[in-house]
């Protein structure tokens, strides 16, 4: 589904992320971990098409996907959810829904089947973006970025700042996204949270990969996340 090879990516003259190189299989689902400031969110920034890459490149199903720009990779089945939500605060929930039917893409995931599977967002519906509540803001993200139908689903952080009964609701509607087929790419700080989701861990640190592999030792992780 996705190869990401050894890719450089700079902010000006900075190094975020230095070659780092991982894989999401068609259905799965992988989680990279790290601490604030790892480069986690620059990484998923690269591959949905929002930050350029010095070298490497990365391939989706296939296609060299490094220097097209973020709308054709949506069109092509990348979708992000980014840290801290992004949504159009003056629309109402329908309305930022809506949106996501710019990539023209079909699917499982249409209007009727996203209220079912979060009925917090339904609830909402006719709601300015604006007004939610934090948790209410992220479950109306993800359902966003349900909406364009992804074959890979990027999600950034999606527990912070949440409190612990809402982060549970959102993390149990990932294997449901994942029966319908889509891959998932899951950047999170939360370690607990992320080896609950996927067995298949990756682990920035200060750019780089640090630890990389299937059901890890916690001891492992641990070492790997605080560069001890």
């Amino acid at each position: 589904m996705l190869e990401v090879e050894d890719i450089d990516v700079y902010y000006g003259q900075l190094p975020a992320i230095r070659d780092v190189s991982l894989s999401v299989p068609s259905g799965g689902i992988l989680a990279v971990i790290g601490s604030n400031g790892a480069g986690k969110s620059t990484l998923l920034k690269a591959i949905a098409g929002q930050q350029p890459v010095k070298s490497g490149r990365i391939v989706f199903q296939g296609k060299d996907v490094t220097h097209l720009p973020a709308y054709q990779r949506a069109r092509l089945g990348i979708s992000m959810v980014p840290e801290g939500r992004r949504l159009f605060r003056s629309l109402t929930v329908e309305e930022n829904l809506l949106t996501a039917r710019a990539t023209k893409r079909s699917g499982p995931w249409t209007l009727e089947a996203v209220y079912e599977r979060f009925p917090l967002v339904a609830e909402r519906r006719t709601r300015r973006a604006g007004d939610l509540s934090g948790g209410e803001q992220q479950a109306t993200a993800i359902a966003r970025a349900l909406v364009s139908n992804p074959e890979l689903l990027l999600l950034d952080e999606v527990s912070l700042g949440l409190a612990p009964k809402i982060i549970g609701e959102i993390y149990e509607s990932i294997p449901i996204i994942r029966e319908q087929g889509t891959s998932i790419l899951l950047v999170e700080q939360d370690v607990q949270q992320a080896t609950k989701a996927s067995r298949d861990v990756h682990c920035l640190l200060q750019g780089r990969t640090s630890l990389a592999g299937t059901d890890l030792d916690l001891a492992d992780i641990t070492r790997a996340y605080f560069g001890g």
